[in-house]
């Protein structure tokens, strides 16, 4: 299976890197010029404390089911999933600024969780581009030479669907 995957667009990058942190700035002073300077760093280490706690106990608790998928034999879709989306969330929370920590929290909360796994979900299926690597049963192979379907043998993958 050959695969493709999408560039990032430069503009995208530029909100990324110069915009968010721009409007991180613009709350942190807003919530200082509301609550005060001091209330404004509290604030911003105490949530950065329990960003750490919560990425700890969470952290584990998806290596937890991560192990379970495995010792059950399935593939870890999800756990993988959360796995990601609990260290994207852990670094957001760690770093300074209030918008950051919202959508740390999203990524890291167990409720909020399935939420960001569809949008990542959803994100991955629209950037990842799967192209077959080999012919089509019946079609000619790379050699020119017809290839003929085996009897009782369908291009059926085997699998469960599990609903979130």
């Amino acid at each position: 299976m050959t695969t493709s995957v999408r560039s990032v667009p430069g503009w995208l990058l530029a909100v990324l890197f110069i915009g968010v942190p721009l409007l991180e700035l613009i709350v942190i002073v807003r919530v200082g010029q509301t609550v005060g300077v001091g209330w404004t760093i509290l604030l911003l280490v105490a949530d950065s404390l329990f960003g750490a706690w919560l990425l700890k106990r969470e952290g584990r608790r998806a290596l937890a089911a991560l192990g379970a998928a495995f010792g059950s034999g399935r593939m870890p879709a999800r756990e993988i999933a959360d796995g990601m989306l609990i260290l994207v969330g852990g670094v957001l929370m760690l770093t300074p600024g209030f918008l950051s920590d919202i959508v740390g929290f999203f990524c890291i909360l167990p409720f909020t969780r399935p939420i960001a796994r569809g949008v990542l979900t959803r994100f991955v299926a629209a950037r990842l581009v799967v192209l077959p690597s080999r012919p089509l049963a019946g079609g000619p192979d790379l050699g020119g030479n017809e290839q003929r379907p085996r009897r009782g043998h369908h291009d059926v993958v085997q699998g469960e669907v599990v609903d979130d």
